[in-house]
């Protein structure tokens, strides 16, 4: 099965892209046919400064490989390096009813957490079904919260399809389940929007300032503790053995536990976790060309099979022929 998904060069990447999605893409490579790309068509809906798109690409590019991206397997590369989606993009647009694009609840999130109102982000949907669609993709991963983009995918290819004949697979969710939401230290979910990520790269000192800041109740030490009420302990669930998670957990209910004594040992297991990726950050950081090396190849494996969709479509509509 060909799995497709992408990620957004917006910042640096935080342990709740890893453990929400990341992991699984990785995982995935062992089984599928995996396409995945760096998003930065569709970064320029929040305008950012033009020196970020191309910096945070590269780091994208690191990170993945960083934490096991195999590029023998998954094809990897970025998305304006493939300029066919934007055609894709506007053939689909001219299928796809107002009413879909305004009833979409992520341009509203986004209208609310402050990013300005532009075409790009009303009409984003279109161009994620172009990602999808041109690539002939079977399933995308999307956490469960996020299943409404597939569902949108859907509706535009099946349109296309009842209008112009079988031109697309329809592509189906693959629900990541085994994590819901990714806890910030402000117990908000992790997210850039709100300055409250732990980053995947980030220094161990800053790492361990930042797990110590990580927002807890008043309940004095005495008193017993509802684990599952703590953001401590929700991040620590990301990290800690079953074992040692069933030790806290009678602990957080029999009191005289301090939230401190949590949040030091959590700091000690998400340094040790991400140890090893950080090492191979480092190494690979002194051989940049290698990262564009891999986006390149990526970007000519992927545009092989995106010329063929394009065609398809062109011809499907009356274009070219």
């Amino acid at each position: 099965m060909r799995v497709l998904s992408g990620i957004q060069p917006s910042g640096r990447l935080h342990i709740g892209n890893f453990f929400g999605a990341m992991r699984q893409h990785l995982q995935l490579q062992a089984e599928h046919d995996c396409f995945y790309f760096i998003a930065d068509y569709h970064a320029l809906t929040s305008n950012p400064a033009p020196a970020e798109v191309a910096g945070y690409a590269l780091d994208v590019t690191l990170d993945y490989l960083a934490l096991g991206l195999d590029t023998e397997k998954t094809v990897f590369w970025r998305q304006s390096d493939v300029p066919e989606v934007t055609e894709l993009t506007w053939l689909l647009s001219c299928v796809t009813p107002m009413g879909l694009l305004q009833r979409c609840t992520s341009y509203k999130e986004k209208i609310a957490q402050g990013i300005s109102a532009n075409h790009g982000l009303f009409a984003y949907p279109v161009l994620q079904a172009a990602d999808i669609l041109i690539y002939d993709s079977d399933l995308v991963p999307v956490g469960a919260d996020q299943k409404q983009h597939i569902e949108i995918a859907r509706d535009i290819a099946i349109r296309f399809n009842n209008n112009y004949g079988e031109t697309f697979i329809v592509p189906k969710a693959y629900i990541i389940e085994s994590v819901a939401v990714v806890l910030g230290i402000d117990g908000q979910k992790m997210s850039k929007s709100y300055g409250n990520t732990i980053e995947i790269f980030e220094p161990e000192k800053s790492v361990r300032k930042k797990i110590m800041r990580i927002v807890t109740d008043s309940t004095p030490v005495e008193e017993p503790k509802e684990p599952e009420n703590c953001n401590v302990f929700a991040l620590l669930k990301l990290v800690a053995s079953e074992e040692e998670l069933a030790e806290w957990e009678n602990r957080y209910r029999s009191g005289g536990l301090g939230y401190g004594q949590v949040k030091e040992r959590l700091a000690e297991l998400m340094v040790d976790y991400f140890r090893p990726f950080q090492d191979k950050r480092a190494e690979l950081e002194k051989n940049p060309d290698y990262a564009r090396r891999v986006l390149a190849d990526g970007a000519k494996r992927a545009k092989a099979v995106a010329s063929k969709t394009l065609i398809r479509a062109r011809k499907a509509v009356g274009l070219g022929a």
